[in-house]
């Protein structure tokens, strides 16, 4: 697309229009595929945003009007800006939070409120349910029922 779009038209933007394309297939993932479907809570899926390294990337194309120079600059700063284009969206998740006379951040809390599978609260609930009634040996029939898959 970056390639049909700038030597047909010269419009530089190609990276990120489909970087725009594949965020919104990606919120519609999450959104259909998780919170509708499963009620998993939406600040946990939130996906991670390309769009300032595809910027960056149609900028360095409609400056350097060259395919290789836009492939090393502009693919290196794509890789770069990763990480500190998502700060905004991840960031809020890191302030601090007192709860029950705890000092935590507001994912560690969360985490905490919203038990996920494979968590050690996740097998203390399990004990706690319906494997109870075997009789207290949750491993064994956990293990056993493992290996009908």
């Amino acid at each position: 697309i970056m390639y049909y779009l700038w030597v047909n038209y010269r419009l530089p933007y190609g990276a990120t229009l489909c970087v725009v394309c594949l965020l919104v297939g990606e919120w519609l993932t999450r959104f259909w595929g998780f919170y509708w479907w499963s009620h998993y809570p939406m600040n946990f899926v939130f996906p991670s945003t390309m769009i300032p390294g595809a910027l960056i990337m149609d900028t360095v194309m409609l400056l350097t009007r060259n395919w290789m120079i836009t492939a090393l600059i502009g693919g290196g700063a794509f890789g770069l800006l990763f990480y500190p284009g998502n700060w905004t969206i991840f960031g809020p998740t890191h302030l601090p939070l007192v709860a029950e006379g705890v000092l935590l951040s507001v994912a560690d809390y969360t985490g905490f409120l919203y038990v996920r599978t494979g968590t050690p609260e996740y097998v203390r609930l399990i004990e706690q349910g319906s494997l109870r009634t075997f009789g207290g040996h949750t491993t064994v029939i956990a293990a056993f029922f493992s290996a009908f898959k």
